[in-house]
């Protein structure tokens, strides 16, 4: 095989991106095979059956050909009737556009807004691929640590807001937060907007938890709170609420004068999410709050398991998460979070995602996924304590 350095020139900014420390973890883990996975962000059942069910019909009915780039007219418009009761004001399909997964969504959206010499202030800590879009554009990441209190994980929105600067092209912000479970309130979300809005900074709004909280029916939302035309990204998936992870289907809700941009961006991208999926998530969006329901009270099940038993560890510092499906915790006197991750899986055989993943305020934790069933949680505690001695 031929070595890379003879190969012609590789754009520097791309060589420097870090490797995925969760994906290093679980490709350790599963060239190792019996591992309990408990790293990556998913549910352990499959997508619902009346879902496959839509695909099926759908790819018996031939929607198999390319669609629209701003994604099939009947699922924009069933998005766009899920979306409006939930934020109590009209959101129309015009202001919708269909990606492949969410992570196209940010990415397509990073194309769209960054360049060099500008910079995206985030939260910290984070799932690790948000920022490294913003790197692969060339831009610079201004991470803003969330704090662990009494009451959960906390920001301080005038830390958040000083971080910007002239070159400041948008604040992202994901709420309900992976990996903390942090969910930012709407005082919060009108006090940024307003901020936003004064500086001429977007919002780019990563909200693929919404419907994955222990308090309410929806986390809170800055489609509640921003009109049409103001400068705010909404980013969401079919991933978390419909346990489609596999699919890679989400979707991006914008003010119209953008959506132009965006769907030049999606054509040279993917073109459009797969059309026969697309159709599958008509179905979901109509007939899934049944499903998301359950989902919730299993995922709710799941975080109490993991917290009661974790939080009287006397190494362990923890706090119940608002939303999303992850603990995550400190553990004294770990401080290489990665080493600790693919000792357990070696040792243990259970995967856990290491803190340093997740940028500033990471290392020293460990994100666990608890979407998984009492008995299979149980275990990997076992475990886990086992080696926490």
């Amino acid at each position: 095989m031929q070595h890379s350095d003879s190969l012609p020139v590789i754009r520097p900014d791309i060589v420097r991106l870090a490797d995925s420390r969760i994906r290093e973890v679980a490709h350790f883990g599963m060239k190792l095979g019996g591992v309990t996975p408990l790293w990556f962000g998913e549910p352990d059942l499959p997508t619902p059956d009346f879902i496959c069910e839509a695909a099926a019909e759908a790819l018996k009915a031939g929607h198999v050909f390319y669609t629209e780039s701003a994604g099939v007219p009947g699922l924009r418009q069933a998005l766009a009737d899920y979306l409006t009761p939930l934020n109590g004001r009209p959101i129309h399909a015009d202001r919708i556009v269909v990606t492949a997964s969410g992570m196209n969504a940010i990415q397509i959206v990073m194309q769209s807004l960054v360049d060099y010499g500008t910079n995206v202030v985030t939260t910290s800590p984070l799932w690790p691929n948000c920022g490294e879009t913003v790197r692969i554009m060339g831009g610079e990441v201004r991470p803003v640590e969330l704090t662990m209190g009494n009451d959960g994980w906390q920001l301080d929105i005038e830390k958040l807001m000083a971080a910007c600067d002239g070159n400041t092209r948008a604040l992202f912000v994901n709420s309900p937060n992976n990996p903390t479970g942090w969910v930012m309130p709407s005082e919060q979300q009108k006090q940024l907007l307003d901020f936003a809005r004064e500086k001429g900074i977007w919002i780019v709004a990563d909200e693929v938890y919404d419907r994955m909280v222990y308090e309410g029916n929806r986390a809170p939302s800055f489609l509640e709170v921003a009109g049409d035309e103001d400068p705010v990204l909404v980013i969401n998936s079919f991933s978390k609420s419909w346990s489609m992870t596999g699919w890679r289907m989400g979707w991006i809700t914008a003010p119209l004068g953008i959506i132009p941009t965006l769907l030049k961006m999606n054509e040279f991208n993917t073109a459009s999410a797969a059309t026969f999926a697309q159709h599958a998530g008509i179905v979901a969006v109509r007939q899934g709050e049944g499903f998301i329901a359950q989902s919730v009270a299993r995922y709710r099940e799941g975080r109490d398991i993991v917290y009661d038993r974790l939080s009287q560890h006397p190494r362990i510092r923890m706090v119940q998460p608002k939303g999303a499906f992850y603990h995550f915790f400190a553990v004294d006197g770990m401080d290489d979070s990665m080493a600790f991750a693919k000792r357990l899986v070696a040792e243990q055989r259970v995967g856990l995602a290491p803190g340093s993943a997740f940028g500033p305020g990471g290392e020293g934790h460990l994100r666990l996924c608890f979407a998984s069933s009492p008995a299979t949680l149980h275990s990997c505690l076992d475990r886990i304590e086992a080696l926490l001695g």
